[in-house]
This record gives C-alpha cells, structure tokens and sequence, in this order.
C-alpha cells in the first residue's frame, strides 16, 4: 500500500521547496499518496487560526508530514492583520509549529549538521604554516522541542496569583520587588524529567547506534541551575548507568558557540534543551553552508507520528520571484530524514548521494553557494533557480 503523507506547505518559499522535494520523491521512485494541510499566515488572517483542527486531524490519521515553512509576527502586527471581524475576539497569535509539536508532543527533535565535500560555503579554518584546514562537520544536534523558553507560559502584566507567587522567591523580590507589576513581562523555562529523559536517551541511542563516540550537552548549568542543572545531573546518571562506553562532555552554550568554530570536528551528538538546541543548530547549520542545508526531524516514539522541515524560515521576500532562486535542498534533506523514518534508508541515501554528487561536481550552484546577494539577477551570474537545482540532483537518480 502507498503510504499517505500530509503535505503542509505553509507559507513563502515553503510553497516552492516543498514542491520540489516531491519532486524528487517521485524520481527516485518513492510511491506516495499526498494530501495537503492547512497551516500558516493565511490561515491566521482569515480565520484566526494558524493551525486549523482539520489539519491536525489529518496528521493524526496519516502519522507523517513534510512541511514547508512559516511566517511568524509579534504580537500587534498578528492583531492588525486579522480579519476585521475576529479583532474583537481575543484572539493571540501562536505558532502553528509550536503547537503542532505540543500537540502530537514532538518532543525529540534531530537536527543532523553534515558537509557535503566541495561546497563551498563549507567552513574552513588556518592551520600551521599558513595552511587551511576544512575540517568535516559530523554533528547530531537533539532538541527537546516541546518544553523550556518554548512553553508559551508567560505574562505581560502578570496577574495577582503569579505576581504572589514571584515574591516568594527572594531574589525576585531584592531584584524585582521594586518594579510596578504592569512593568513586568516574564516568560517561564520549564524542563520536566520525563520530557529531558527522553530526549538524553534519544541522544544517547543515536550515539551509540552510527558510533559517535561523545555526547555533548550544552546547556548553562553553572547559572541555570535548577533546569540545566536538572538535565546535566540525569545526563550523568544516564551515561554511567547505560552507556557507559560514550564520553559524557558538558559546554555552557556561550562557550560553545567559540568552540565550535575552533574545532567542530570534535563533536558527535549534542543535546540541549529548546532555546540552546535551537541556537547551537543554527550555528552548526553555518559551518555546513547555513540554513539552505539545515534539515530536521520532529518525532513522538510513542504514537509514531513525525513532522520533517527545514530549519529556515519562510522569507517571503524571495517568494514572489518570477523565478525562484532558493536553495531547495534543506527540504529535499527533510524528505530524506522522513525516508529514514519510514524505514526507507536505501531510498533515502540514493538522494543523499546523488546531492553529494552535485555539490561536489561544482558545476549547478545556487545564489548562496555562489556567495552572491539574494536578488533576481543571480541567474545572469550564474547561478541556477530552484527548479534547476533540482533538476541536477534528479539527474544523478537516473
């Protein structure tokens, strides 16, 4: 039977990339059914809401989704963009990305940072005697994706009860017990042991499972003592107890953000919790080309269910191009993670190798490989839309 997969291509250059990861889906003779989701900005302006019912209801008959990107707002800018007759509702807006991982509780998210020999965005460094060094970046980046700075529970204003509570604490109250209450936003950093036990075990199987021989935490548990300390302490318990044959190393993210560019093969697996994941993922994505090569995997074990996006955003100043000129292999990357899922490996490394290939030949690059600015005239100089990059990467499945 053809798997069913929902598409959800969101909004901007989420359209165009995700159109042209099926695209190879197909060539490489991956057979599929697709049935498309609502999701995104228009959704928020006409209806109020980002995530349509409808559309969760689809992921959880179909268990699996590609999705493209979105657009996210502040607050008042969301507000004046609704619909005239939702104004007077109440209505806040939240990502529909956020909530989707809440609500199939997408907890282990995976952000694997891989060069591709001959890039040339690849990051490269100064060796002895004037020499330059191109290291090989290998990193496995785990991000507990539901919980800390992500949570949304948070306040402008706060009221009565959580203003009470605060001023039980007694460096709330020498810090900010002088402060007028409508002065006050707080947004709370909540980690459970359940929700971090998860995603230290994640990180751990997958070290051990492709013989990475550390586990990296990177956290800030010498300030953040009660949530990274809490995550640091079971991180220890879990190597000693379970595997003990992968190194334990902990790095205060500030740290490593230095690190990582003195000596990024150095690194396995890392794992983190929401706000540092998401941080040290981009910075590891641009020792690998950036955000056009950055691919991600949101998965809940338990019910199966996975949802697999590139990490870049929708940037809807390329998306009205005459012709597109993105790079569309973060998405094609994304489909392949959703191939691995789908215990499709084979599948997926043909069009893993068959990337590898084009990058490496050097001959059909995008704007951004050829360093060039983002506008419509990168095709007179010389580099290739979209649709051709995806054309080259075909050509190799053939």
């Amino acid at each position: 039977m053809k798997q069913t997969i929902v598409t959800l291509p969101g909004d901007g250059i989420g359209k165009i990339v995700l159109e042209e990861a099926i695209r190879v889906l197909d060539a490489v003779g991956f057979k599929a059914n697709y049935v498309e989701g609502d999701i995104g900005w228009e959704f928020w302006c006409k209806e109020g809401n980002p995530l349509p019912e409808r559309t969760i209801q689809l992921i959880e008959n179909h268990k699996t989704a590609l999705f493209g990107a979105i657009t996210s707002k502040p607050k008042e800018e969301a507000f004046n963009e609704l619909a005239p007759e939702l104004k007077e509702k109440g209505l806040v807006y939240f990502s529909p990305i956020v909530g989707l991982r809440q609500h199939f509780n997408l907890d282990i998210c995976l952000r694997p940072c891989r060069s591709y020999k001959g890039n040339p965005l690849n990051f490269i460094r100064r060796g002895a005697n004037g020499t330059v060094e191109e290291p090989l970046v290998d990193v496995a980046i785990f991000r507990q994706n539901t919980e800390g700075l992500y949570g949304g529970v948070e306040w402008s204003n706060p009221p009565a009860k959580v203003y009470d509570a605060l001023m039980t604490h007694p460096k709330f109250v020498k810090n900010f017990g002088h402060v007028p209450v409508e002065e006050l936003s707080v947004s709370t950093r909540i980690f459970t042991k359940k929700a971090t036990q998860r995603i230290l075990h994640a990180a751990f199987s997958h070290a051990r499972k492709y013989n990475y021989r550390s586990v990296t935490l990177c956290e800030k548990p010498n300030v953040i003592r009660e949530t990274s300390g809490m995550m640091y302490k079971m991180a220890r318990e879990m190597q000693k107890s379970e595997f003990p044959e992968i190194e334990l190393w902990n790095t205060n993210i500030d740290a490593q953000m230095m690190w990582l560019t003195k000596n990024p093969e150095d690194y396995g697996v890392i794992v983190a919790g929401n706000m540092f994941g998401d941080i040290v993922s981009d910075a590891f994505a641009g020792l690998i080309g950036g955000l056009g090569f950055a691919c991600s995997a949101q998965i809940n074990p338990d019910s199966g269910i996975g949802v697999f996006e590139p990490t870049h955003g929708s940037a809807p100043k390329y998306a009205d191009f005459q012709v597109s000129i993105v790079n569309p292999v973060a998405m094609i990357e994304s489909a392949c993670m959703m191939l691995d899922h789908l215990e499709e490996q084979q599948t997926a490394q043909k069009i893993r190798q068959a990337i590898a290939e084009v990058i490496l030949e050097g001959n059909v690059q995008t704007y951004d490989m050829k360093k060039l600015p983002g506008s419509p005239d990168v095709l007179q100089k010389g580099a290739v839309s979209t649709q051709q990059m995806t054309d080259a990467i075909i050509s190799k499945l053939k």
